[in-house]
């Protein structure tokens, strides 16, 4: 089984050894719930079968919230002594997929 599926505007391709997913944060999401993917851009069956837009979609469990390294910004503009750090730490939710 393979799909291309979008979540949250981003795409995740998916196959049958993937079995958890980092995907964007879903603040509305607990540990334990069954989220839906209902947008599935591409899919294919175990003979090959190719769905455009439509097809099976796996099923998604939220395992839990976790955060993802940090991330530098820096702002430089050079021979005018301006130099700025910041920085953020995104926030993920992890999936267990299964079909």
């Amino acid at each position: 089984m393979l799909a291309i599926v979008e979540i949250s505007g981003e795409q995740f391709k998916i196959d049958g050894a993937t079995k958890r997913l980092r995907v964007p944060y879903q603040k509305d999401a607990s540990a334990g719930q069954e989220v839906a993917i209902s947008r599935v851009l591409m899919s294919q069956d175990d003979n090959g079968n190719v769905a455009v837009g439509s097809g099976k979609a796996p099923l998604a469990t939220v395992i839990g919230h976790l955060r993802g390294e940090k991330v530098i910004v820096f702002h430089k503009k050079r021979r005018k002594r301006y130099r700025k750090t910041n920085g953020h730490t995104p926030k993920f939710t992890e999936v267990a997929i299964s079909w």
